[in-house]
């Protein structure tokens, strides 16, 4: 992909008869930011963000410090009988997982039922979290499993849009490969207008926003 793309851009920049941009003019374009039209907020980014998500079928658990992620994780599997069973990204991997539980920290098999991961952000603005791709969160762990959790930190909740993408562009590694944007559970209705959960993704995603 990155040797394609580079190719593709030096086919433009021949054209042009430029050549590729130097230091500084990189560093010009990296610092320019475009003001977009936003829309008004007015209330608590955390419970807009909660409204949001809940709205389209999404649930949201509050625990006080990440400490308290598993057991309410192992709730959720409870509550709908799922195996002892986990793919966890590896940034929540120093946590206290119950001893038995079978967690590994890879992608997710196909026949995966459960994942945990920590979302780079949460966007009030339309009740969604972004995830990010890597090694510490699997693309894999967004789609295979019917059971979704994602762990949220309260203070990565942004209001709009572009203050998400911020958060991106100041990761450790730079910017992702890919990020997913999730709303709620996948979702479809193709089928005589019926809508099924499931289609595309995960059957169910809860939020546990921490702190």
């Amino acid at each position: 992909m990155s040797q394609a793309r580079d190719t593709i851009l030096g086919a433009v920049r021949e054209a042009l008869r430029r050549g590729p941009p130097d230091n500084a003019t990189r560093a010009s374009l990296d610092e320019k930011r475009f003001d977009h039209t936003r829309p008004s907020q007015d209330d608590d980014p955390v419970e807009r963000f909660i409204r949001k998500f809940e709205s389209r079928a999404g649930t949201v658990g509050r625990v006080a410090t990440l400490g308290d992620v598993p057991a309410e994780v192992d709730q959720h599997r409870a509550r709908f009988d799922l195996p002892k069973r986990a793919a966890v990204g590896n940034a929540l991997k120093a946590l206290d997982w119950p001893s038995d539980w079978t967690v590994h920290h890879g992608a997710a098999p196909i026949e995966e039922t459960l994942s945990v991961s920590l979302a780079s952000a949460g966007i009030a603005e339309t009740g969604s979290v972004l995830l990010a791709s890597g090694p510490d969160s699997p693309t894999t762990h967004n789609f295979v499993p019917d059971d979704q959790v994602v762990v949220l930190p309260v203070e990565h909740i942004v209001r709009w849009f572009e203050e998400a993408w911020d958060r991106l562009r100041q990761r450790e590694g730079g910017m992702p490969r890919a990020t997913n944007i999730v709303s709620g559970p996948s979702r479809t209705a193709d089928v005589e207008q019926t809508v099924q959960l499931g289609a595309h993704g995960p059957r169910r995603v809860h939020v546990i926003l921490v702190g």
